[in-house]
């Protein structure tokens, strides 16, 4: 086994899996608020557009992978209506049970798969739209979890990766100040955990730049990738369709 990144810090493979499932159980309770707090409600705008560029009809098969607390899923369902699917999945239990129950609570009964984005437990071309929102910096073998995306796409298929990316030069010193000051003290206050918003914040330094998880992409299987920045490059779209 080798090693790899947590934060800035570097780990064995198999402790980086375990210290992400902590820091998940840590923050699934209070992650929709911490989300709006941390954003400053822009999360919001950033998963509309994504539903935009999704541009799902009625019947289209989806998988939302790392799909946490269910804000896409939930958006992907009224476009698919009843004769579609969206599958909404995650690795963390924490994060797919209250993911759930807010679905349910909101008239949404969707399959609901833990696993992990490495090994999806899903046949080859199933599905019309892949989606991963804020979750690919946390897999450890980034590039393995885009091949089986690409796998279980129908050829045309598209995946839409929403992460955290590399922000415009002009904004790095006040990005950087804000998430290496302002995020821990946040999340102290409001969830009692500084340590896994300060990971947060290290993680999104350690996630590939925009053109870098492009090339991955192309790598992977994708033979056309777009990247929309947001936000001056806070966040990047990457849209790619599958050969």
């Amino acid at each position: 086994m080798g090693e790899t990144h947590f934060g800035f810090k570097t780990v064995d493979e198999g402790e980086k899996a375990r210290r992400v499932q902590g820091v998940f159980d840590s923050v699934a309770p209070k992650y929709d608020l911490m989300n709006d707090l941390m954003s400053l409600g822009l999360h919001r705008a950033w998963k509309a557009y994504t539903v935009a560029v999704a541009n799902l009809r009625e019947g289209h098969q989806v998988l939302d992978i790392a799909g946490g607390t269910g804000d896409l899923a939930r958006a992907f369902a009224r476009k698919v209506g009843s004769s579609g699917c969206v599958v909404h999945s995650d690795i963390n239990l924490a994060m797919l049970t209250t993911g759930r129950d807010r679905l349910l609570d909101e008239g949404f009964s969707l399959p609901t798969v833990v696993c992990d984005a490495e090994r999806l437990p899903f046949r080859a071309e199933r599905f019309d739209l892949v989606s991963v929102a804020f979750g690919l910096r946390n897999m450890t073998h980034k590039d393995v979890a885009l091949a089986e995306m690409c796998r279980v796409l129908k050829p045309g298929g598209r995946l839409l990766v929403l992460e955290f990316s590399k922000v415009a030069p002009r904004l790095e010193k006040a990005y950087d100040w804000y998430s290496f000051n302002v995020l821990p003290r946040l999340g102290q206050w409001v969830a009692g955990d500084s340590e896994s918003y300060r990971y947060l914040a290290e993680s999104i330094r350690m996630h590939p730049d925009q053109e870098t998880l492009k090339g991955m992409m192309r790598a992977a299987g994708f033979g056309h990738v777009d990247v929309h920045n947001l936000t001056g490059g806070v966040v990047a779209l990457h849209v790619g369709v599958r050969c």
